[in-house]
């Protein structure tokens, strides 16, 4: 042969790699072994140390901005379940409101009629359905007026009846869950004393009343054994 062959095979250059890399670690430990041993080694250590907690803050805090992120679709999910439906129900409460009309407008001649039966049979239905989807007719009539719950379109003056208490109902007002769906509209009494205060004056009545009076059979009896 003319020369030396200086071709090398992949076994040898496995062997130079591997060797390589033992030479490279030897070399990093031997740094690591000097560098603990460095008189600056501990302000190392402390920034370390520093930037780790910082690093942990920042996952801690990422954590729980995910969970509030969840927690937020997780409601507006609910919310999109329960209260999706609340434009159409609008839609609805008024179509309630015509059948009951048509009930209220039919004749004494027409109540035992089939067409009056089949209207009062689509108006239970419609209600059964309003209940499955959580909808509630407000009960008005003879309760204190709340602007929550009610809208005010008359005064009805009456000194015999508490100041604020609806006395009229002149449109149904409906609620979806805990949220309004559409007031009623009312009339409401003025020029009595108010409601508070009859009721006030009622409870305070009723226990004077139940101090006052005579025991029960069952209450002397228990006196007597005492």
């Amino acid at each position: 042969m003319s020369g030396d062959n200086t071709q090398q095979t992949p076994e040898e250059n496995v062997e130079i790699v591997e060797e390589e890399m033992v030479q490279e670690q030897d070399t990093l430990q031997a740094d690591v072994q000097g560098f603990a041993e460095t008189q600056g080694s501990a302000d190392q250590i402390a920034k370390l140390e520093a930037d780790l907690a910082e690093m942990k803050n920042k996952w801690l805090r990422a954590v729980a901005d995910e969970q509030n992120v969840r927690r937020r679709a997780e409601k507006e999910k609910q919310d999109a379940l329960k209260y999706g439906v609340t434009n159409f129900a609008r839609e609805m409460v008024s179509v309630a409101d015509n059948l009951r009309r048509a009930l209220q407008s039919a004749g004494d001649e027409l109540k035992d009629s089939d067409v009056v039966k089949g209207v009062e049979m689509t108006e239970r239905e419609l209600q059964a359905a309003f209940s499955k989807a959580g909808i509630k007719r407000i009960e008005a009539a003879g309760q204190p007026f709340d602007h929550n719950l009610h809208q005010a379109m008359f005064e009805i003056e009456d000194v015999n009846q508490p100041s604020g208490l609806v006395a009229q109902v002149m449109q149904d007002g409906y609620v979806i869950h805990d949220r309004l769906l559409r007031p009623a509209m009312v009339g409401v009494t003025k020029g009595g004393p108010k409601y508070e205060s009859v009721k006030e004056e009622t409870e305070e009545a009723v226990a004077q009343a139940y101090e006052e009076g005579p025991q029960t059979e069952a209450g002397a009896k228990m006196d007597q054994e005492t």
